[in-house]
């Protein structure tokens, strides 16, 4: 069964993304560290967050490593919001995408949120190069993947379209040409591209489980169902599935996300402190039959990930 992953210092673990350090072969996970326990007016608790870190040699048991260090622009002194990193490796260094926003907001609406590009040697140390230029000051939930056409695309949420999906594409990892929207529909967020079994796949947050699209190219996308609408059988995984992130290995995948284990759904949540704002982070498993996405939330605990070393 699919248990909480790791023990978050403060309990507020969102938003992983999952990536196989080069050097030493360990699996790093990255996250948005909320502050379920944090007391203020409004929605402060999702704000102000720092991005934590957790290691793993196998992917099944995770530590706790800490904070990232150096992720605002020089010229931003404060304490500023950290959300969703996506890291990638492109054969010579790390990429960051960081959704970041100025300060510590009260509110959710009137604050602009960009997309901050970062490299690494090391996933340690982190030189930051601005903000990417993608046609919208409300631009969120960045992923990255290659597509079939050789060229790096970043997918992200666009909350000033109708928290939809955009694309935007490149050919060195630092400059993105903006393509529009490629998932229209219901609001989403939290996009997330991988290829199995000869197809690319999309599947993007609709906070009742993670819709799934198919794609040939990476570039046009047809809908399929949800996964991870389906609770598991862990009693911290009875929720839906939230924010993922997938890793490939060979013939199937594991997809980590993050539930409310004490939370239904209602908004109300956000007046509260404590427990009902508290997350954990899970991993299920995922493999495609006849042209499906399937996935299975109930993970032996102690099934490890890879003894391999690379990210595909």
């Amino acid at each position: 069964m699919s248990a909480p992953l790791l023990a978050d210092p403060l309990g507020g673990p969102t938003d992983p993304t999952v990536i196989q350090h080069q050097r030493t072969g360990q699996w790093w996970m990255f996250y948005t560290q909320r502050r379920p326990h944090a007391r203020g007016l409004g929605v402060e608790w999702v704000h102000g967050s720092r991005i934590g870190t957790a290691v793993s040699d196998d992917g099944a048991a995770w530590r706790y490593r800490g904070v990232v260090e150096g992720l605002d622009p020089a010229n931003t002194p404060g304490r500023h919001t950290h959300w969703a990193p996506e890291v990638a490796w492109d054969g010579n260094r790390y990429h960051m995408y960081l959704s970041w926003i100025h300060g510590v907001p009260s509110a959710w609406a009137g604050h602009e949120r960009h997309i901050a590009h970062l490299t690494s040697p090391d996933l340690v140390r982190w030189e930051h190069h601005g903000f990417l230029a993608l046609g919208s000051r409300y631009v969120i939930d960045a992923a990255v993947a290659t597509t079939a056409d050789g060229r790096v695309r970043l997918w992200y949420k666009d909350e000033a379209d109708g928290s939809t999906t955009h694309a935007a594409v490149s050919q060195d990892w630092h400059t993105f040409a903006v393509e529009g929207q490629v998932i229209g529909g219901v609001p989403h967020e939290g996009p997330n591209v991988f290829a199995l079994d000869g197809w690319q796949w999309l599947i993007a947050d609709e906070w009742c489980g993670q819709r799934v699209y198919r794609s040939d190219d990476g570039v046009t996308w047809s809908a399929q169902g949800r996964i991870l609408d389906i609770p598991g059988s862990h009693a911290g995984d009875r929720q839906v599935g939230r924010h993922a992130d997938v890793v490939v290995r060979g013939k199937e995948a594991v997809v980590f996300y993050f539930t409310h284990p004490h939370w239904g759904g209602s908004n109300a949540v956000e007046a509260q402190v404590g427990a009902l704002r508290e997350s954990t982070v899970h991993r299920a498993r995922l493999w495609v039959s006849e042209g499906v996405l399937r996935c299975d939330r109930d993970v032996p605990a102690a099934s490890p990930l890879s003894t391999g070393r690379g990210r595909p």
